[in-house]
Formats: C-alpha cells, sequence, structure tokens
C-alpha cells in the first residue's frame, strides 16, 4: 500500500522536514512519522524540534524507527536497514532511497554563523575573494544539510505559528503545512497533508 500511495500522488516531496513545536515529543509517534515517509519513496527525512531534545536522545528515537519499522513494514524491513553514517552520528542512513537527519536550533543559525566565519576565514588566507560568495558557495559551507537537497515540505507539528529555527536558510521556497499535534497522528492525515502538498500550485515567488 505505502509504495502505490507515494506513487498515485501528482508529486512527491524529496526532502520532508518534520518539525515538533510541541514542548513533550513523541518517540514513537515521531518513528511512526519517519517510517511512512521512506515507505511512499521520499528520499530525505529531517527531524527537528526547538529544545534538540532529539536529537540529544538519537539512539533512543533509532532504536523507535527500528521497531516501527518491523511492526508497519514486516517482511519488508530487509529493505530499510538503518545503519550510522560514518562521518555523522547525527544523519543515519535508512535504505539507499532515505536518509534521516536528527537536527537542533544549533544546526540552524549557528551553522550559518560558522560558515559565514569559514568564508572570511578563506578570503583571510587568500582562498576565496569577497565577490566568490553566492548562495551554491554558502550551501556548501553549511555542515548541518551536507548532501542533503533543500526541503521540498515542512510538516509542523504544534499550536506554535513558527518554525522555531528550523533551517532558516533553506525554506525560502518551502512549503509548510501546519498539523494541531504529532502526538497519536495517524497515517491519514500524514498522507492527507501529502496529498495537499501535491495539489498546491508553486508560484516560486511569483
Amino acid at each position: 500500500r505505502w509504495r502505490a500511495d507515494g506513487r498515485a500522488l501528482r508529486k512527491l516531496p524529496v526532502h520532508v522536514g518534520l518539525v515538533v513545536t510541541e514542548e513533550e515529543p513523541s518517540y514513537a509517534d515521531m518513528a511512526s512519522l519517519v517510517v511512512w515517509c521512506m515507505a511512499v519513496g521520499i528520499s530525505y527525512v529531517s527531524v527537528y524540534d526547538h529544545n534538540g531534545i532529539f536529537k540529544r536522545n538519537n539512539s533512543r528515537l533509532m532504536d523507535e524507527i527500528l521497531k516501527q519499522q518491523q511492526e508497519l513494514i514486516g517482511l519488508d524491513c530487509s529493505k530499510y536497514t538503518v545503519e550510522f553514517a560514518n562521518q555523522d552520528k547525527t544523519g543515519q542512513v535508512l535504505n539507499c532511497q532515505s536518509t534521516l537527519k536528527v537536527l537542533s536550533p544549533e544546526d540552524g543559525k549557528a551553522d550559518i554563523v560558522k560558515a559565514a566565519q569559514n568564508f572570511c576565514q578563506l578570503v583571510a588566507q587568500q582562498q576565496r575573494t569577497h565577490t566568490d560568495l553566492d548562495v551554491n558557495v554558502l550551501n556548501n559551507l553549511l555542515s548541518s544539510t551536507n548532501g542533503f537537497p533543500d526541503p521540498d515540505l515542512v510538516l509542523k507539528f504544534g499550536p506554535v505559528d513558527s518554525t522555531l529555527g528550523f533551517l532558516p536558510w533553506h525554506i525560502r521556497l518551502t512549503e509548510i503545512i501546519s498539523l494541531p499535534s504529532h502526538i497519536n497522528i495517524s497515517y491519514e492525515e500524514f498522507f492527507s497533508a501529502l496529498h495537499h502538498y501535491a495539489a498546491c500550485e508553486q508560484r516560486w515567488g511569483k
């Protein structure tokens, strides 16, 4: 059913951000959302909460994802093995088509500041000139999303009308859909949000 649902959509986001603004995050419900993203064919998933709870407890979230894979995908779970990415313990390779990053506020504005400092160092060392700075150069200097495309879709959970620092550089063209809560969310609610995204006409600021 999962793959058929993904194929039935007019367009499927390549990168989905799952942003929790609620104070009490649920590992089980977030794991379900991640596994549903994988199952319908979404290639990149970012998980974020403004307190950094998921990132600090990354192994607990990954254990829950493995458990959910077994329960939700069943016999197909061999296609969705989880292993640590060597270079970054917060970047997990879920399968050859799905990759997960667990992010916190330090991966937002602080990462932009660090990228700017690194660029200034390169200029000071005469390895770059100030005229070299453009969108692509800055993207390459940002470590938190290395290898990830910008999010096509952010699902924001909770009553706060803000993404609370989630990748501020990367979401200028991102479709943001607000949902009341990630707790006890159903697959139908998740798929309805994907359906809403598929029906959106993105005008790229026009």
